[in-house]
């Protein structure tokens, strides 16, 4: 995974609520077990017509939208289906974090884990950038994991929770595996102090 340290990057704002993990990324598209090439999926039946063509009205279909790192979503997003697909669809568009006033918990876990951010704000700012998002289409936004800060335009900083775990995971570009695999001197030293016993 690519580590999240300091990011500034332009939004895309998508502001229905409670957008599930079937709208995230249709069922039908969780056969395959590679990342690679859900981002075209994503959002399928909303970006979509019925002849496949991109609707011109969705904002993951606007000039501003190519290269967007961060979304800007509605309240509880991810909900419904534990999917993982959801995240991986997400991230191969291009999205390195989401911005929203809360997150179902297993898409948050999930997201988590597959280099995600997701970045939770009050109601007020939230309303706040999706003004700032109407009037400007390359609105950016910064985000600081160290400091766990949201720089608006303004100057502006809030800062967001994050779980330490997940925190050091992100900064450091792993996954647990990969964090486990790092402290491999660590449980190397205590084998070595622990000698194995022998069973009678």
């Amino acid at each position: 995974m690519q580590p999240i340290k300091t990011l500034t990057g332009r939004v895309v704002a998508v502001p229905s609520e409670n957008i599930d993990t079937d709208q995230i990324i249709p069922a039908r598209y969780l056969k395959t077990t590679s990342k690679a090439g859900l981002g075209e999926h994503l959002f399928n039946d909303w970006r979509y017509d019925a002849a496949g063509q991109p609707r011109p009205d969705f904002p993951l279909n606007q000039p501003s939208a190519a290269g967007a790192q961060i979304l800007l979503a509605g309240d509880n997003f991810g909900c419904g289906s534990s999917r993982e697909h959801a995240p991986w669809a997400l991230a191969d568009f291009g999205f390195r974090a989401i911005v929203s006033t809360s997150f179902a918990d297993i898409f948050s876990n999930n997201a988590l884990k597959n280099g995600l951010l997701p970045v939770v704000v009050d109601r007020a700012t939230h309303g706040q950038l999706f003004s700032l998002a109407a009037e400007d289409p390359g609105l950016a936004l910064t985000i600081d994991l160290a400091t766990q800060s949201l720089t608006l335009p303004d100057g502006r900083a809030l800062t967001f929770p994050i779980d330490s775990f997940s925190k050091a995971c992100l900064l450091q570009g792993v996954d647990e595996l990969g964090y486990l695999l790092g402290q491999e001197s660590h449980i190397q030293a205590y084998e070595q102090a622990h000698p194995a016993r022998v069973r009678a």
